[in-house]
């Protein structure tokens, strides 16, 4: 991505919409470690009175827009796409998405309009763990085969493992697979990746771990990445 931390409001920024804005202790921290807020703002996220709240909040730099309520990053994105090519603009727009997300109706019209308007410089992220807020993906409502549906949409799909980041740089800096078409990058991934007892379970979608269960968590993941 396009931009400078230094003037989040640059005028041929890449814009980044993170439509599951559940994930926003994450996107704070990533935001810090580019430069747009203090590394030490962290250790107040989701406190009373903070500007770092638990959904991903427009009120600090670097975020775009306001999210949590699902399915309005996609339309939003595209939006932000369309304006770009009317503009003469040659910024990109990018929307993360969860699975369960995509049962929200207005991301399908979306997706239908992005095709219809060419919008090349629209890249859909979809965060693909298969567990959404009260059960699987496939028990719930199953999305299965996605990206089947997203290519039925005229679609560029590159499908990947979300959790290996030299396929992650090679899908955004690769040549698009649709050169005049949007592009979903499907990220396969497993909720609580590397910690043993969150791998898989539905119930860390919502739990916070205790202090002993924080120490065993890190443990494993910088066992992991040792």
């Amino acid at each position: 991505m396009h931009f400078d931390s230094t003037q989040p409001k640059l005028a041929e920024r890449d814009r980044l919409i993170v439509s599951k804005g559940h994930a926003a202790a994450i996107v704070y921290a990533a935001l810090a470690e580019a430069g747009f807020i203090p590394i030490e703002e962290l250790s107040e996220y989701s406190s009373d009175g903070s500007r770092l709240s638990g959904h991903v909040t427009a009120t600090v730099p670097g975020v775009e827009v306001s999210t949590g309520s699902l399915g309005h990053g996609l339309p939003i994105a595209a939006g932000m796409a369309l304006a770009s090519k009317l503009s003469g603009g040659h910024w990109r727009s990018f929307c993360l998405l969860s699975d369960g997300e995509l049962d929200e109706g207005s991301n399908w019209e979306a997706i239908q309009y992005a095709q219809h308007a060419r919008l090349s410089n629209l890249v859909a992220i979809i965060d693909y763990n298969k567990i959404q807020s009260f059960g699987t993906i496939a028990d719930v409502s199953d999305l299965h085969p996605l990206a089947e549906k997203f290519r039925a949409f005229n679609w560029g799909v590159i499908e990947i493992d979300g959790h290996d980041h030299q396929a992650l740089q090679s899908a955004f800096s690769c040549t698009p697979p649709a050169i005049d078409r949007p592009t979903a990058v499907i990220c396969h991934t497993i909720k609580g990746k590397g910690v043993s007892f969150m791998e898989g379970q539905l119930a860390w979608h919502y739990k916070n771990p205790d202090a002993e269960q924080l120490e065993q968590a890190l443990q494993e993941l910088g066992a992991a990445h040792a």
